[in-house]
């Protein structure tokens, strides 16, 4: 079929992975799909900030920005009808933002039977952590996206309930989580290279890959490196970068252990496995309640002994004692204590990680699985609407083409037809 997906990513990163992986598995097993967003990302270096963006997120008032956020959706809104009347795709795929509302209206326009995935409760985000200004506007706009489109694909089941906290229950969901590429992680890997230059012969290496927040607690883990003796072989190594690294190596420094504590910083897509398969135990110090970490997957299609934070969204993909050590995250010494178990019991390393390695088959955790859920989504929606081809490209004139098409109750009342 021809797909249309649509978003508005500008910072190149794990949402733009998710993107790109789950695009080319469509095009893998046969369709068509045509992106339509922001230009400047595909062509940015991996780990770039969404400029622009990002300046103004930083320059102007709060109010003021949220109000060119959802401004934009005029702009995005002409760039959807522009690729709908070129493309005719039989489609709407959207990866959801706040503000953001052009493709739940391109697909009322047009017909065009959605899909909107859902990574996080943006709004929720937003409020707790950076304030929101424009308040009834970004609930708003959320509600009508998440309730406009024909099917919502939270992430994990945690963020499936916030979802239908918002929709009601007559909107339908289906959870689907992150994944992996086997092909990139299948190897081999020159993790020699990777010893070599960063100093990781004879030591056993803690690590953790990504964009480095002051909550992930990694501050615990070089206190407990700290503590250890002189001789001691275990170092933390961070393949990534973010901004919490100054204050990390501050604290390493100030401890006597800088050589201990290794920051990548931005390290290239494909190389990343190399180093990830250098780690002994792999870190997911904290992580939000409703998110699926992309670095699990890595984890997990690598073999490595993982510990994790023991909550609902986690146990999604994780078992405790199968493929990873899960610790009680109210226990202000659970990390550090998960990770002291595993440092002296190299067997149980070795059995987690063979569960890890089973556990993307076994559960079917790749992209090309999730683009085969996608496709099955898509057809259902087709054949309910008594469609196998493109729909029209022209608007609707009058409501005789909505009676051709299932219609839920909320569509109804959106279109005039209740």
């Amino acid at each position: 079929m021809k797909i249309l997906y649509h978003h508005r990513i500008r910072s190149k990163d794990g949402q733009y992975v998710h993107l790109e992986e789950l695009v080319s598995a469509l095009r893998a097993i046969g369709h068509e799909v045509r992106i339509v967003g922001p230009d400047a990302v595909g062509h940015a270096a991996f780990g770039s900030d969404a400029g622009i963006v990002a300046w103004m997120k930083r320059r102007l008032p709060r109010a003021l920005y949220e109000l060119v956020e959802w401004a934009y959706g005029f702009v995005a809104g002409r760039r959807l009808t522009k690729a709908i009347r070129s493309f005719e795709p039989d489609v709407l795929y959207e990866r959801y933002n706040l503000f953001s509302t052009s493709g739940v209206r391109a697909r009322v326009r047009f017909g065009l039977p959605m899909l909107l995935e859902v990574n996080a409760p943006i709004y929720d985000e937003r409020k707790r952590f950076d304030g929101i200004a424009l308040d009834r506007l970004a609930r708003a706009t959320e509600a009508e996206a998440w309730g406009g489109a024909d099917v919502v694909l939270p992430v994990t089941d945690a963020l499936a309930a916030i979802v239908r906290e918002t929709t009601g229950p007559k909107q339908r969901v289906e959870v689907i989580p992150n994944g992996i590429n086997l092909e990139h992680f299948a190897g081999p890997f020159d993790t020699d290279a990777v010893r070599r230059r960063w100093k990781l012969d004879g030591r056993v290496v803690l690590g953790f890959t990504g964009f480095v927040r002051e909550w992930h607690g990694l501050d615990r883990v070089i206190d407990a490196i700290a503590k250890d003796g002189a001789e001691h072989p275990r170092m933390l190594f961070i393949v990534g970068d973010g901004p919490a690294r100054a204050s990390l190596e501050a604290r390493a420094a100030a401890l006597g252990i800088a050589s201990r504590v290794v920051f990548t910083g931005v390290v290239p897509r494909e190389d990343v496995p190399a180093h990830v398969s250098t780690f002994d135990i792999a870190l997911q110090p904290a992580v939000v309640p409703y998110a699926s970490p992309l670095k699990l997957f890595e984890y997990l299609a690598l073999g490595r002994a993982i510990v994790a934070p023991d909550q609902p969204n986690i146990r999604e993909v994780l078992d405790d004692g199968v493929n990873a050590l899960l610790f009680d995250c109210d226990d202000p010494d659970g990390l550090t204590n998960a990770i002291e178990r595993l440092n002296g019991d190299e067997l149980l390393r070795e059995r987690l990680a063979r569960g890890a390695v089973q556990t993307i088959g076994r559960r079917g955790l790749t992209w090309q699985r999730n683009a085969e859920r996608v496709t099955a989504l898509f057809d259902r929606l087709l054949i309910a609407g008594g469609r196998t081809t493109a729909p029209t490209t022209a608007p609707r004139k009058s409501h005789g083409e909505v009676e051709a098409r299932e219609v839920r109750p909320h569509d109804a009342e959106r279109e005039g037809v209740a």
